[in-house]
């Protein structure tokens, strides 16, 4: 049976954490650095998950990952540079009502199996995609370290890193296995490499 906790919120559009990942904040915005002040006061934990749109109050996107903050440093005028190190994603069941400058959700934890393997042809087929994308890019990339990275790693990582819009990444964040992500993130490049406009962002919308 799935735990299910009360969680503090970080609600960034475009920010995506995986479990076993790190994602690097900048906290400025005092609601936050209240959010930050009470995680470390308790736990270390954050819930990171995306709002449906850019406006304040926006409902959130059902899916986030739980994080905790791992590196930290207090700057003198109250601000933080912390690290978050992703550890389970969530499953928001509903939003409190609370007292507090920052959101709070109840969220139902998600068993994600460990360890997951892609099948040879999915790995070939997802490192093709990669090199091609990168090239198209710009992007110089030590190819000879991404072939000793485990599957999980790599898929993660490519997915919380890749120049997609929110949605894409939202999608990429919600796949429910290795697989599903592998070939979400294949979709999303070919179609990257297909577009007319070079300025232009993968979108799903």
């Amino acid at each position: 049976m799935s735990e299910t906790r009360r969680l503090s919120i970080f609600p960034l559009p475009g920010a995506i954490l995986f479990p076993g990942l790190q994602l690097p904040l900048h906290v400025f915005e005092p609601r936050y650095r209240e959010l930050v002040g009470s995680a470390l006061a308790k736990d270390r934990l954050i819930g990171m998950v995306q709002p449906q749109r850019n406006a304040e109050g926006s409902p959130l996107y059902a899916i986030g990952c739980l994080g905790r903050i791992g590196d930290v440093e207090a700057l003198e005028d109250g601000r933080y540079n912390i690290v978050l190190e992703g550890e389970q994603r969530f499953r928001i069941s509903q939003e409190l009502e609370v007292n507090t400058a920052f959101r709070q959700v109840e969220a139902e934890l998600i068993d994600d199996p460990e360890g997951e393997v892609l099948a040879s042809v999915e790995r070939a087929g997802f490192e093709f995609e990669a090199k091609r994308f990168a090239a198209m890019q710009g992007y110089s990339v030590d190819w000879d370290s991404v072939e000793r990275l485990d599957d999980e790693t790599l898929i993660n990582g490519v997915a919380q890193i890749a120049p997609f819009d929110s949605a894409a990444k939202q999608a990429l964040l919600e796949a429910d296995t290795l697989s599903e992500r592998c070939e979400l993130m294949i979709q999303l490049m070919q179609f990257f490499a297909l577009r007319d406009d070079g300025d232009e962002i993968v979108t799903l919308q």
